[in-house]
């Protein structure tokens, strides 16, 4: 029987009342007394020098206050990158000055030149068209390539050319990878993009800045996936304040999909800009700044080889990959293409050798960083789609390739350097496979012929590496924070419990799962338990919500800050009932002894803990408060296998996505029903990706489609009803909870279904020419394929 509390419980997502009857209080909701209003001026062109600005006339302008260039900005730090990469030989990345507004050069379409702060947002507005500027147009470089060439403009003038790094990994690997592909039987190849996206959250990016003069203290509330991580950027490397002076909040956030993880030049400025003027300053982005000044996701280029021996074993995997960084290093942008990609290139199969090159290069086009997934869909594209080819060259079925080559005795330590610690890949296969009616197949395919159908079936794997860990190791691979998380438990004196966590929730359902996880632990109800997130000034020093990080890594926070409370309690309990503390158990709520009928209820001892009339003061602290920090020793690594059915018509070369079904494995599973829905929405996304969305840049670095009028954002009727499932369960074995993650698996293994379902459906139709086609399969491209 399904459990109606607790873990395991698909207990209904309590934030959801506010949220749908609209009491939500996101951050353009925030206005202060006394607020102004800061519109950026930002450059239309992609590369261009900035001669000269004149605000004079803007500045005399009705209701404007000031106006802001970079020049105000040369005292203080510029936008940090949190993450160093180290290139093949040994060598630290080239990593430029990103201004808070644009000095010397605008870099991008988008990049902010100038802003205006004035008593309305129309006022700033009108202001910011007054300003005259005297700007030299430059050679945008745009493709990866080409901005390689020897003869190519420069984006950044003081680097040594427009490469990042060129990265290795593992660089002791390359000469037994290249030695496999001599010795192979059998060899594919395939050349293949994965686009630029734009993120689209919900909510658009917002920041207000607040300064309190008495105290010397500012305040910014924003959109972001990580406040306390924006105060230590923003405040330690931007604009000098120390952190006890500075609090960040981030209060309910309409979706992020990672675009607000980084920390941003908007939300420097409107902090600085509520210093120097000693009012509040507010920016609200347009869904049309959105599209040029949040960070976008993917644009890599890659070729990947696959190395089989005459028994169809894989024998090696080579890769070379270009990795757009955009403009500027955003927040965690050089570890995406690296760290987050290539770890995962062993995917779900035994492959002896794995070699990955990574060239990452600037562009003047907006910076690209984590988009839902960050690394790993890539990954799994490459993989799943070059084996799916694989298996066509070699005239083998798709499905049995891949199970011949499953891992399966854990922990499996790949050649990329990190270690599975379970998993069972058949266990998700078998399932997926009774899910979708693979032998039933061939008759739907006859019924869509009849119709003038083209019908196709696209199976594929994944393997995700999720709550990134631990510091110590990232620490030697880059990065510049710690990637634990923290939890602070607050038990009241009537027996509820505060929850103080690092985490952020902006959909996720934290306020729901995370209550659930305390709540079964003392066996109490979950309404007895409140979840705080989102504000530095009452929550303990976190990393935020990212990589499906939350439960593995801030519920393991909240466990052990549980655990003691639940430990301290005993004690309470002990002295109380005059017994032994290693004879006390807590079950539903109720401390025993062992072997009698003494009890006391979880309320009696809150009460004590604070009214301590009855309490061994000398032995045990009043109160009942406890912290954690958790910093996990591993990731954690959630897989699954994946379905997709489609129809193309071929007149036209539309594709119908009919069925999608996925079977996962996450460990352990907090609440059925917020799980169903993450891999729902990361299902939608990555259909969004393989058959719709694209963000396009022209020569000149002009981004052609930065509106909802040309950029395709997947629909209700682009989706099918899915099939989701997740009862193959092999539990994480490093954290408490046994969790694995589960927010981004629906984008990690859709794209590559869907393409190897529309190629399948070609190649069964008579047209063997077509092995790959680039996402996004529009019809144009479909029809075109189909043409030869």
């Amino acid at each position: 029987m399904p459990k109606d509390s607790g873990i395991g419980a698909s207990s209904k997502r309590r934030e959801d009342l506010r949220f749908l009857t609209g009491e939500g209080r996101y951050t353009d909701d925030i206005n202060l007394a006394g607020q102004a209003y800061v519109y950026f001026l930002r450059s239309d062109m992609a590369h261009a020098r900035i001669n000269r600005i004149d605000t004079s006339t803007a500045e005399n302008m009705p209701g404007v206050l000031r106006v802001f260039t970079g020049a105000d900005f040369e005292a203080v730090g510029g936008i940090p990158c949190g993450w160093q990469v180290t290139d093949r030989q040994g060598n630290p990345m080239q990593e430029p000055a990103h201004p808070v507004l644009a000095r010397g050069k605008a870099r991008h379409v988008g990049d902010p030149i100038a802003a205006v702060v004035a008593e309305t947002y129309a006022q700033a507005r009108n202001a910011a068209e007054a300003i005259e500027m005297d700007l030299d147009e430059l050679p945008a470089v745009v493709d990866m390539k080409a901005a390689l060439a020897d003869d190519a403009p420069k984006v950044h003038d003081e680097l040594d050319g427009n490469l990042c790094y060129d990265w290795g990994w593992i660089e002791d690997n390359k000469a037994a990878t290249d030695a496999a592909f001599e010795a192979a039987a059998h060899v594919t190849t395939l050349e293949l993009v994965n686009q630029r996206l734009v993120a689209n959250p919900m909510e658009p990016r917002v920041a207000v800045g607040d300064y309190a003069k008495h105290s010397d203290e500012s305040t910014l509330y924003t959109t972001s996936q990580n406040p306390h991580v924006i105060r230590l950027l923003m405040g330690a490397f931007v604009l000098g304040i120390p952190e006890h002076k500075l609090r960040v909040v981030a209060p309910d956030v309409g979706g992020g999909f990672g675009s607000k993880i980084f920390h941003y030049a908007e939300e420097a400025f409107c902090t600085f800009a509520a210093k120097q003027l000693r009012r509040p300053v507010k920016w609200t982005s347009t869904r049309s700044e959105a599209f040029i000044s949040d960070a976008h996701g993917r644009d890599h280029v890659t070729r990947i080889e696959l190395a089989l021996d005459a028994e169809n074993n894989f024998t090696a995997i080579r890769t070379e990959t270009y990795a757009n960084m955009g403009a500027y290093l955003s927040t965690f942008a050089p570890s995406v293409p690296t760290y987050l990609h290539g770890i995962l290139m062993a995917g779900n199969y035994k492959t002896p050798n794995i070699y990955v090159n990574v060239k990452a290069v600037f562009t003047n086009t907006v910076p690209v960083d984590a988009y839902r997934g960050a690394g790993r869909p890539e990954a799994t594209f490459q993989l799943e789609r070059v084996i799916d080819k694989a298996a066509r060259e070699l005239g083998v079925d798709p499905v049995e390739l891949r199970r011949q080559n499953f891992i399966t005795e854990f922990p499996y330590a790949t050649p990329v350097a990190v270690e599975y610690d379970t998993g069972d890949y058949n266990a998700t296969m078998d399932k997926l496979l009774e899910m979708i009616d693979r032998d039933g197949f061939e008759a739907r395919r006859a019924e869509s012929a009849r119709n003038g159908k083209l019908r196709g079936l696209g199976v594929n794997c994944y393997i995700e590496a999720c709550g990134i860990a631990p510091s110590a190791l990232v620490g030697q691979l880059g990065a510049r924070a710690g990637l634990y998380e923290s939890a602070t438990v607050r038990v009241n004196a009537t027996g509820g419990l505060v929850v103080m966590t690092g985490s952020h929730s902006h959909g996720q359902g934290h306020e729901t799962s995370f209550a659930q996880v305390v709540a079964d632990m003392i066996g109490i109800d979950e309404s007895m338990v409140e979840i705080v997130h989102g504000d530095t000034a009452n929550t303990p020093m976190g990393m935020g919500t990212y990589g499906s990080r939350s439960l593995a890594v801030g519920g393991s926070a909240m466990v052990r800050a549980t655990e003691k409370i639940i430990n301290k309690a005993k004690k309470i309990a002990a002295h109380l009932m005059e017994a032994s503390e290693a004879d006390i158990e807590l079950k539903e709520g109720q401390f025993s002894v062992a072997g009698t009928d003494k009890s006391v209820a979880w309320g009696d001892v809150t009460l004590a803990a604070y009214v301590p009339h009855n309490y061994p003061i000398e032995e045990i602290e009043p109160g009942l408060e406890e912290t954690a920090f958790y910093d996990p020793s591993n990731f954690t690594y959630p897989s699954g296998a994946y379905a997709c059915e489609v129809e193309v018509d071929p007149e036209t070369g539309k594709v119908q996505i009919l069925s999608f079904a996925a079977a996962d494995d996450f460990g352990n599973i907090v609440n059925p029903m917020i799980v169903d829905g993450q891999v729902h929405g990361g299902v939608a996304q990555g259909i969004g990706q393989a058959l719709l969305e694209q963000a396009v840049y022209d020569e000149n670095g002009q981004l052609v489609n930065a509106s909802y009028m040309d950029y395709t954002m997947p629909r209700a009727d682009d989706v099918p009803f899915y099939r989701v499932d997740h009862s193959c369960v092999t539990p994480c074995t490093h954290n408490p909870l046994g969790v694995k993650g589960c927010g981004e698996a629906g984008a990690i293994g859709s794209p590559p279904s869907v393409v190897n379902a529309v190629v399948d459906a070609l190649q069964r139709a008579g047209h063997t020419h077509v092995t790959h086609i680039d996402m996004p399969l529009s019809p144009s491209r479909v029809w075109q394929a189909m043409q030869g």
